[in-house]
């Protein structure tokens, strides 16, 4: 038989361990605080990148013209009046390759003027327009940007000390470096009735003034109320509290109060684990933070039955054994089923973790947390609170039913 590895002698140890870093997590939530991410913090996001213009287009005309950026090209759709004159022309990047060939194409349309800025060879593909600007064409220019080959990379320092004006402004670097794209994050305090008009402006002259009009473009951003922000984050503490009640409903039926409590403690201490990690790292909590939260919450509570349906079956086989003793064997016969499907899941978010960026990666380091908390859990918080209540049980903790039976095959009857 398998050696049965004593892991009772390290239940105290392991929960003072695990008391110690969720008692640090609510100091910190105190002292630090947390990250607070768009969706739980009214305020604007806006997302710029530091890049001249290429080209414009212009258009005179009783036509309407609109420019549309796609993967794979630009498409120039025209409407005409009754639309007898409508068309779609496409210039598939294929075909129209670098700026020259595109710009020669395109000044064929009639009342459309391309004023070409960057060099004839700038590749198309990787050109972008200025998200704040109508693609609907007229007389004002409707600007094509690009980063230049072996442009000089720009921190986020740099842009830190642009909008300086909001102090409180938390700016990410988005993609490599080399993009030179940045999310700025500000925080609405509430006073202001039009944040999102005031910020906007503010922004686009704190920009206008270091580098230039023609010389950075916004390519998104979004705007979230107090309203809003205080909604979500209520609605997400009664999703989770709603979580736990259901587990707590499920592990009672099928299999006893103790063992059900002690599953939610498992799974409190794995979320609580992970306040502490978001809250020393300042990691944003965001929507993205509350899904890998919820999905440690499925894994941990998914391994702990598991290994509490080998708990039963020991003590059905083996009625009078303590349950000290029932605990330690089952967790030594599963063991290498936790490791195995730990580890193999790991390696899918490891591979998340190194080849994305911003919140999918967030979301990837969280995930690595959380199951690493979810098998640990399972053995010295969920088993350990099952062997402390037995001691106060009338039975001892000991399954009273009837003794399991074994078939000729050694399989349980």
């Amino acid at each position: 038989m398998k050696k049965v590895i004593k892991f009772s002698a390290l239940f105290l140890p392991f929960v003072i361990v695990s008391a110690a870093i969720i008692a640090s997590g609510l100091i910190g939530l105190r002292v630090r605080g947390i990250n607070l991410g768009i969706d739980f913090q009214a305020g604007f996001i806006e997302k710029v990148r530091i890049a001249p213009t290429a080209f414009t287009l212009s258009y005179q005309g009783s036509q309407s013209v609109t420019v549309n950026q796609g993967n794979a090209g630009i498409d120039v759709v025209i409407t005409g009046v009754g639309g007898s004159d409508n068309q779609t022309v496409s210039f598939p990047y294929a075909e129209y390759a670098d700026l020259g060939s595109f710009a020669a194409a395109v000044a064929r349309i009639p009342g459309v003027t391309v004023n070409a800025v960057a060099p004839a060879s700038v590749a198309m593909k990787g050109m972008f327009p200025d998200s704040e600007t109508s693609s609907r064409l007229s007389a004002e220019p409707y600007a094509f940007h690009y980063v230049p080959a072996g442009a000089e990379t720009i921190t986020s320092d740099e842009i830190r000390a642009v909008v300086a004006v909001y102090p409180s402004a938390a700016v990410q670097v988005l993609g490599k470096p080399a993009d030179r794209a940045f999310q700025i994050r500000i925080k609405d305090d509430g006073t202001d009735a039009n944040a999102s008009i005031t910020i906007r402006a503010a922004l686009k002259k704190a920009f206008t003034a270091a580098y230039g009009a023609d010389n950075f473009a916004v390519i998104g951003n979004d705007f979230v109320g107090a309203r809003f922000s205080k909604s979500l984050a209520s609605n997400t503490v009664w999703l989770v509290l709603a979580t736990l009640a259901l587990i707590w409903v499920y592990a009672t039926v099928r299999f006893r109060w103790d063992f059900a409590l002690g599953a939610v403690l498992a799974v409190v201490h794995d979320s609580l684990i992970m306040v502490a990690f978001i809250v020393w790292t300042q990691m944003p909590f965001n929507s993205i933070t509350v899904a890998a939260i919820l999905t440690i919450i499925g894994y941990s509570i998914n391994d702990t039955i598991v290994v509490y349906d080998r708990i039963r079956e020991i003590m059905k086989i083996r009625p009078d054994l303590k349950i000290t003793d029932a605990l330690n064997t089952a967790q030594t016969e599963i063991l290498g089923r936790t490791i195995i499907t730990t580890v193999t899941t790991m390696l899918a978010v490891i591979s998340l973790f190194a080849f994305t960026t911003g919140d999918m990666k967030d979301f990837a380091l969280a995930l690595l947390v959380g199951m690493t908390s979810g098998a640990y859990s399972t053995i010295y918080i969920a088993s350990a609170f099952i062997n402390f209540v037995a001691k106060f049980r009338k039975d001892k903790g000991l399954l009273r039913e009837r003794p399991a039976k074994l078939s000729a095959s050694g399989e349980l009857v």
